[in-house]
């Protein structure tokens, strides 16, 4: 197999190609990219076995073939040299790559492209949605994902189509994130899926503003496309909270904030907050709002700002980053945080109010 190619053309693909593989170890296939030059075109894959990814992109093929290459060093050979033509060459179990510029040259061993995985083909049911809906949606849940791998079944964002509506959910048991988006989509309603965060991580990163995204959802399975991308996923297996369950109903008492202030007021007193709690408190008076943190052996910060609020005197204590993380990820000048009581759940939305709000769970008062 031989091509040439312009270097920041392939560096920008076999970069995200990289970002899937998980493996370092040289001898594994599952460490390699795979790479097929035919008509011009080079098709480029990776897998972690459970995340595939495939796109293609124009070179000039003056022999086709197929190989795999160890990623790591590729890409780290791809960022090394400067823009321009590169050329690759395969012999044998050997790849070399020479650069027009700099007369670099750089030779790895490869694997046999017959030792890749296949990857699982998508069905037929593919539906359409916005790309910058799904990117929209993904980022107003994926923060709130759980760590935690014994409850592995919040390790990824719930997705459903119910009547007329996509809905995404995330959720680490603490605190809840949530969106749904109106949709035209002919597809039937399918009951949800759990998505794990690598590949809707990818599609943040990856995908434009413009155009459709193609989603195909099987039994095990998810499948995305967009652009020149194909993308799968393995499904999480288990059952996701009942998320409805713990949305409140009424909640009597808001107030309202500027969101900027807020991150900044945030931004400062959470250089004296205590490293394990994260613990801020929120103390409400009428037409204003004090953001502080408790003595520790550093020492403590206290900052007032203005707010919307008429009511009696309480006090919120919050894990700031389950308020900065809701925060950063809306756009509007002003948000709102209900409440019934400071030890119950509380609601931010937007406003004006929109098509998602973030619960979060009040931590215990000292």
């Amino acid at each position: 197999m031989k091509f040439t190619c312009e270097r920041s053309v392939l560096l920008k693909e076999i970069t995200i190609a990289n970002e899937i593989i998980s493996s370092k170890n040289v001898i594994s296939i599952l460490s390699n990219i795979y790479l097929e030059a035919s008509d011009n075109i080079l098709t480029i894959r990776a897998t972690d076995m459970k995340v595939n990814f495939e796109t293609k992109v124009p070179v000039d093929v003056i022999e086709p073939g197929s190989v795999t290459v160890y990623a790591d060093k590729f890409n780290g050979i791809l960022n090394s040299i400067p823009d321009g033509e590169i050329e690759f060459d395969q012999q044998d179990s050997r790849i070399n790559i020479k650069t027009a510029v700099k007369k670099a040259k750089f030779q790895l061993k490869s694997i046999s492209s017959e030792k890749f995985p296949e990857f699982i083909a998508a069905g037929t049911d593919f539906f359409e949605m916005p790309i910058r809906e799904l990117k929209d949606m993904i980022r107003e849940t994926i923060f709130a994902v759980s760590n935690d791998e014994t409850r592995y079944f919040m390790n990824g964002v719930f997705f459903e189509k119910a009547e007329n509506k996509f809905v995404m959910v995330a959720t680490d048991g603490r605190r809840l994130a949530f969106i749904n988006k109106s949709t035209e989509s002919k597809v039937s309603d399918f009951s949800g899926i759990i998505i794990p965060s690598k590949i809707l991580n990818i599609v943040m990163k990856r995908a434009g503003d413009e155009g459709m995204a193609e989603i195909c959802v099987s039994d095990k399975n998810i499948f995305i496309n967009f652009g020149s991308y194909k993308l799968s996923s393995v499904l999480i297996e288990g059952q996701f909270p009942n998320y409805r369950r713990v949305i409140p109903e009424n909640q009597v008492n808001s107030f309202t904030v500027n969101r900027v202030e807020m991150l900044d007021a945030l931004k400062r007193v959470s250089l004296l907050v205590e490293e394990k709690s994260h613990r801020v408190y929120l103390g409400l008076s009428s037409g204003a709002i004090s953001v502080y943190c408790e003595e520790n052996d550093i020492g403590n910060a206290r900052e007032e700002i203005s707010c919307t609020y008429e009511g009696e005197e309480h006090t919120i204590a919050l894990n700031y980053r389950y308020i900065e993380e809701p925060f950063k990820v809306m756009s509007t000048d002003d948000i709102s945080v209900l409440f019934t009581d400071p030890n119950k759940t509380i609601t931010i939305m937007p406003v004006p109010e929109k098509d998602f709000f973030h619960i979060v769970m009040p931590m215990q008062q000292d």
